[in-house]
């Protein structure tokens, strides 16, 4: 079951289990891939986002909500980091499991020898193969200086 399919899964329970939070959630995921989407029929693409832009799409959010939680946390609004804390596990149950260090640290040697990367002018290579391979199980901004320090050395 593809992702889209996943979503509006949940959905459709959401709204039988009269379930808000959840039901709020959901639809804040389906608009901004519906946007995505209607962006890229203007672009001429017929089919709209696919599957990985989905998990961009998706990525993209808990990384918005997880930034707004440590906002409120610091501003003392703890009530609202709660509420951002819930609807990052709404959004997290349809992200892959994400790679822990060593494993992406695996993955980092994987793609460097793949490419054949010698120096830092090859870091795109790699980011591709990587961004390839492990779209939305691996934080591309921590990962970037772990290549850094690879092709660097």
């Amino acid at each position: 079951m593809d992702l889209r399919t996943q979503i509006q899964a949940a959905l459709k329970q959401a709204m039988k289990d009269k379930a808000v939070n959840r039901l709020s959630t959901l639809r804040l995921i389906n608009a901004a891939i519906k946007d995505k989407d209607i962006d890229a029929r203007a672009a001429g693409e017929d089919e709209g986002v696919g599957e990985a832009e989905v998990l961009m799409i998706i990525g993209k959010m808990s990384k918005q909500r997880l930034e707004s939680a440590r906002a409120y946390e610091e501003g003392n609004r703890l009530d609202l980091a709660e509420r951002e804390r819930e609807e990052i596990l709404v959004i997290e149950e349809f992200l892959p499991r994400q790679l822990n260090k060593v494993e992406s640290a695996a993955a980092v040697d994987a793609a460097v020898a793949e490419v054949g990367a010698t120096s830092i002018r090859d870091m795109g290579k790699v980011m591709g193969i990587l961004k390839g391979k492990y779209m939305g199980q691996m934080d591309f901004g921590s990962v970037g200086p772990i290549v850094k320090d690879r092709l660097c050395s």
